[in-house]
């Protein structure tokens, strides 16, 4: 496969973009997996055609995003997202302490269908493309805090089974990972109020037409496809969304 140039990034922009734009397109496409090293500096530059500088200039921008990580002596390869920074770079639910903790998740609901006009939307899916929703209900210290409404698109989750979410040891994107070979790296997120409809209701535990917080989420894999439609609920009684930490900043 050789990945060219082609800029997907505005008219004028410096060349270590186009290269990382390049870099994510390869690893968009399957060429390199989560583990595997990608190929010395001297060949990506021969292959992009540039100089090594520029093509470490990218390197690093991709390694700063943790999206590829350096090993002195060894090389870089594509990141695998360790459970508990992967979980928690995406999971903003604490106690109203600041206390974090691991959810325990029921799953309610689980079908394959055409895809909405707002899944096609989120997903870019086209007419007639099918995906996966289901429902879960998250737990924090036995206390039930959120239902999400998920939906994935069937041809990035070819053979995805009710099984394979009830029977997961780790985390939904862990799973994403390991099965499907689908690295999610970053997500865009709006929040808004709602109330509590009647399945809301029933979930949470709470009187229909509560106050929720509501949490729609695009996730997304390498050069930016999109790969999940999210929508959760929170009761914020007891807990609260903690938005980016001191130490991200600038991350």
């Amino acid at each position: 496969m050789n990945t060219s140039l082609s800029p997907t990034v505005p008219l004028g922009s410096p060349l270590y973009e186009q290269v990382k734009q390049a870099v994510l397109a390869a690893l968009a496409q399957g060429e390199w997996k989560q583990g595997d090293a990608i190929p010395p500096e001297k060949h990506l530059a021969e292959r992009f055609g540039v100089s090594i500088g520029t093509l470490r200039k990218a390197i690093d921008e991709l390694a700063a995003e943790n999206i590829l990580v350096r090993h002195q002596g060894r090389g870089t390869y594509v990141a695998v997202h360790t459970r508990n920074h992967h979980f928690f770079k995406f999971f903003r639910i604490v106690g109203q302490d600041g206390s974090k903790s691991y959810p325990t998740t029921e799953l309610l609901r689980f079908r394959r269908v055409k895809a909405s006009a707002v899944a096609r939307e989120k997903l870019e899916l086209p007419a007639g493309a099918h995906v996966f929703e289901f429902l879960n209900v998250l737990s924090l210290n036995g206390d039930v805090v959120m239902a999400d409404e998920v939906c994935l698109p069937e041809s990035r989750f070819p053979g995805l089974t009710e099984a394979h979410l009830r029977e997961r040891t780790s985390t939904l994107y862990a799973l994403y990972q390991d099965l499907f070979g689908v690295n999610v790296i970053a997500t865009d997120e709006r929040l808004r109020t709602c109330l509590a409809e009647r399945t809301q209701a029933r979930c949470l535990g709470v009187a229909e037409g509560s106050a929720l917080l509501e949490i729609r989420r695009i996730a997304f894999s390498y050069n930016r496809q999109p790969v999940e439609w999210r929508v959760s609920r929170v009761n914020t009684e007891r807990y609260e969304y903690l938005g980016q930490e001191p130490w991200e900043a600038g991350t």
